[in-house]
């Protein structure tokens, strides 16, 4: 695999957060910033779509009208 490198500006904080994890954990730039290259890659694959953050809560009124949106007596005084 060809090797690639990266430039990164870091302020004042990110700095002495970087520093702070090189002394900690003896890793280098390169190794602290792959790790965090995969952490970032897997929380977003952990995101969840509305529908499963409602959970059990979707579907559960089975007694309402279906046309709620469209049916223009619903929406009477809606809003007023």
């Amino acid at each position: 695999m060809k090797k690639s490198y990266i430039h990164a500006r870091l302020n004042e904080e990110d700095q002495a957060t970087l520093a702070e994890i090189k002394g900690k954990t003896g890793q280098s730039d390169s190794e602290i910033v792959r790790r965090g290259l995969k952490l970032v890659a897997h929380e977003q694959r952990r995101r969840r779509s509305a529908l499963d953050l409602a959970g059990p809560s979707v579907g559960r009124f089975k007694n309402s009208p279906r046309d709620l949106s469209t049916n223009r007596k619903h929406l009477d005084g809606f809003g007023e």
